[in-house]
């Protein structure tokens, strides 16, 4: 093929790799999958077991065996920068100080499925080993292919679950942290014990690994620290300290490549010992991942996929042999790291739900079967088998942690503190808006003596498959301007802070974990915007068993002077006025009770709260203009929501709100509980 017709044909084909990997990564993750799953799927979809087979002549013509060679090597490039990445992302002090549960857990969920795969490769071996290659050599490869857990793919779902800092989650990063350390050592022996012909040829080659690993922890790793240092006095990571890092990581791939256990142990290497340093660490990983994660690796989706034949399972008898590695990896993942967790005092629910989550395999998996299919270990129909293993455990993950986990039981545990009743729950959104909203919730507790908890949800990083997010998002400084005036105003306020995927049902759980009485959260929307009560207020409404306060900010400054409360009789707008009268009792502000009614109708009946005046009564066939007429003398407006003032949850977007658009004071809209407010 000509060069300039072969560059034409890999382009279009990254181009369909591209918006296949793609499209089918991100309908996975609406169905909460991993996204990375979706694209091993799509790599898979291109090969010879669907396109292949129902397009014949597309698939030849999309990727002619010409330019299948080029495809590997950008593959190759994509994998050894992936798993510098993945290096980059383990952080050693994951592995000090975690207890006996993790160090046990986390060796027992690599030794059982390890003999359990050697187990398995006696009864293979017959059928599924390729001519030439020994016993020894096919067990060890089988039994390392069994322990490995997707260390990348497990942090991303323990972010986008919430789980991290729940003890199940807790145990289980580190877990998977000394997992993958051990495993990828065992795989560097095995590829060593494989690759050569006799133990004493591995033997060399685990000499020179050792002299390897001494060069880089005693030579290359303080050349980092420097390269870190001058990051950090910088503030920024300069292009020729780019440079200098891919450089390393290039050299190191060869090192490894050289002696004989694979380039992507170099780039392992590489990003482990790499100073975790914030700064430098995430403005590398913001100048790595994109490109690698979201170009590169697709085309080693695609690659392995374009080797991967299902079709060859093509008997009763193989499609039984390929439901037995499913299960036997399974059985040794999810079992051995269960029953070990179990043990080292977990209760059944939570190590089950540990057990699931280090069954995950994901792309670590298929990097090891595609070194295993290279080194001639595994025949077509076994890496297929292996590959649809990799894919089944991995999608099972979710639903079955869903099943044996409630999300509605991890979120609980988020609040780890012990739950108070009648306590406040102010819900802040932006750093900007917490001191005012820790002002409001103080103003409207049931008493001075509730337990005062302020709660910041972030959402998880969009970036790739990696957990990048989890370590900036945990040490976000989001409340530390509320939680320094709440210490200047002498109020107790107990901080809790996570990611979350979906606020309203954390804020619904956190609330009840708490015993809140009270949430109070803001409205940060733009001005001009007509909706108030949709989206997280609509739904925090509607499900959260307690009294619900969402504060449109016009300037308000605390306290106020001057408090309107609209008053039509209805159950809100008791509820609304119930509020409203701490107010005026603790701050001293001057509360007015407005009864607006129609031409000849009677005044609604009220019993007013100690210390509120009589209600003053207007009768007007415009309510809401009577209302936003009296509210420009006043610095607050506390009002029910309900159908009279048009701020009903269920009529949201079929009328305008004119009444919250057009407040001119601040506005406190207040739905009360169904106990209290009926």
């Amino acid at each position: 093929m000509p060069p300039e017709r072969l560059l034409s044909v890999i382009t279009v084909d990254i181009l369909v790799i591209l918006a296949v990997s793609r499209l089918l990564g991100v309908a996975l993750r609406a169905l909460g999958q991993p996204q990375v799953m979706g694209e091993v799927i799509g790599g898979i979809l291109l090969g010879p077991s669907l396109l292949g087979w129902a397009a014949p002549g597309v698939s030849a013509a999309l990727f002619p065996p010409a330019v299948l060679p080029h495809l590997r090597v950008l593959s190759e490039y994509g994998i050894v920068f992936f798993m510098f990445l993945v290096g980059l992302e383990l952080d050693p002090a994951l592995m000090r100080g975690r207890g006996r549960a993790a160090v046990v857990t986390s060796h027992s969920s690599i030794l059982t499925p390890f003999a359990l795969g050697i187990g398995l490769a006696a009864w293979l071996y017959h059928e599924h080993a390729p001519h030439g290659v020994r016993f020894l050599s096919f067990a060890l490869f089988m039994g390392a292919s069994m322990s490995i857990t997707a260390f990348p793919v497990l942090a991303r779902i323990l972010t986008e679950r919430d789980l991290l800092k729940t003890k199940v989650g807790a145990v289980t990063i580190v877990c998977a942290a000394v997992d993958d350390v051990t495993a990828w050592c065992l795989l560097a022996f095995v590829v060593a014990v494989v690759g050569r012909a006799d133990l004493g040829g591995a033997g060399r080659t685990l000499v020179l690994v050792l002299a390897y690993v001494a060069a880089m922890l005693v030579l290359v790793r303080p050349l980092l620290r420097r390269l870190s240092a001058m990051v950090d006095r910088s503030g920024r990571l300069s292009q020729n300290m780019v440079a200098i890092v891919f450089l390393l990581v290039l050299a190191s791939a060869f090192a490894t490549d050289t002696i004989g256990i694979h380039a992507i142990f170099g780039g392992f290497m590489m990003g482990a010992i790499l100073p975790k340093d914030a700064l430098f660490t995430r403005e590398l990983v913001d100048k790595v991942e994109d490109f690698a994660v979201v170009f590169l690796l697709p085309i080693y989706f695609a690659y392995t996929g374009l080797r991967t034949q299902i079709g060859l399972l093509d008997t009763p008898t193989l499609w039984l042999q390929c439901a037995l590695v499913i299960g036997v990896a399974t059985l040794g993942k999810f079992g051995g790291s269960a029953l070990a967790a179990r043990i080292t005092g977990l209760g059944w629910r939570e190590a089950c739900a540990l057990g699931v989550l280090m069954n995950t395999r994901g792309l670590m998996e298929l990097i090891i079967l595609n070194i295993g299919y290279d080194l001639g270990v595994l025949s077509p129909a076994l890496f297929a088998m292996m590959v649809l293993m990799a894919v089944a455990t991995t999608l099972a993950t979710t639903p079955v942690l869903a099943a044996i986990y409630p999300p509605e039981r991890f979120r609980a545990e988020l609040a780890a503190t012990p739950a108070a009743a009648r306590s406040v729950l102010a819900a802040v959104a932006l750093p900007s808006s917490g001191p005012l909203l820790v002002d409001v919730a103080a103003a409207l507790a049931e008493d001075a003596e509730s337990p005062l908890y302020v709660l910041h949800l972030e959402r998880p990083p969009e970036r790739g498959m990696l957990g990048v997010g989890v370590a900036a998002a945990s040490n976000s400084t989001a409340l530390a301007p509320t939680l320094a005036h709440a210490s200047a105003r002498g109020l107790g306020v107990r901080p809790l802070q996570f990611l979350s995927r979906s606020p309203a049902d954390d804020i619904r759980d956190v609330a009840r974990a708490k015993g809140a009485g009270l949430v109070v959260m803001g409205w940060h929307k733009p001005v001009w915007s007509r909706t108030v009560l949709g989206g997280t207020v609509q739904a925090v409404m509607r499900e959260v068993d307690a009294d619900v306060a969402v504060l449109i900010d016009r300037g308000l400054a605390w306290p106020p002077r001057r408090v309107l409360v609209p008053f039509a009789g209805t159950a809100q707008d008791r509820a609304a006025l119930r509020l409203a009268a701490r107010v005026a009792r603790r701050d001293g502000a001057a509360l007015t009770l407005l009864g607006v009614v129609r031409p000849g109708e009677v005044p609604p009946a009220v019993e007013l709260p100690e210390g509120v005046p009589a209600m003053r009564v207007i009768a007007s066939r415009s309510p809401i203009d009577t209302v936003i007429r009296e509210a420009a003398a006043h610095d607050l407006t506390v009002l029910g929501v309900g159908e009279g003032w048009q701020l009903e949850p269920h009529v949201f977007g079929l009328r305008s709100e004119r009444l919250a658009a057009d407040c001119p004071s601040s506005l406190l809209v207040v739905r009360g509980r169904s106990d209290a407010a009926s």
